[in-house]
């Protein structure tokens, strides 16, 4: 019995340390991606992500009314990781079953089926920076209107 207890005292240390582990990697990932220059066509040239953010939140301080800019922000944060994760999966997977019951949208990846894992990371994180684009950054004629992003990221 002492052998079973602590060979699964030994899975219970080894499977926290790989939640650490992945934790951690999944934080340098998006520090590291959020500091490089955004792959989105309509952002200012050399635009960060951590700089869009920022000026997105300057914007959202302004808007009437201004709970508006906040629940934007919000719905952003929350919403944005699960539709990059939907919409990897259906770019990668286009004819899967995920894929059927997904509305067509130009967020979705193109020209990466059946990407390899290692490809998969930057895949999600382009897609998180469109989808964000899309959310708050292309003007609008309704709905929150957010001052719009300066064209030089200064």
């Amino acid at each position: 019995m002492k052998i079973l207890g602590g060979l699964l005292n030994g899975l219970v240390i080894f499977l926290k340390g790989l939640v650490i582990l992945i934790i951690c990697a999944n934080g340098f990932f998006i520090a590291y991606k959020g500091n490089q220059p955004m792959n989105v066509p309509d952002a200012p040239q050399g635009m960060t992500y951590f700089q869009f953010l920022s000026d997105r939140i300057q914007a959202a301080k302004v808007v009437e009314p201004a709970r508006c800019g906040w629940g934007m922000l919000v719905s952003m944060a929350v919403l944005t990781p699960i539709y990059a994760t939907i919409y990897t999966e259906v770019g990668i997977h286009p004819d899967g079953d995920l894929a059927r019951v997904t509305a067509q949208d130009p967020d979705i990846p193109h020209n990466v089926t059946g990407a390899r894992w290692v490809e998969v990371p930057a895949i999600w994180w382009n897609t998180v920076e469109r989808l964000s684009w899309t959310m708050l950054g292309r003007p609008v004629k309704a709905g929150c209107q957010f001052r719009p992003v300066p064209l030089s990221n200064q």
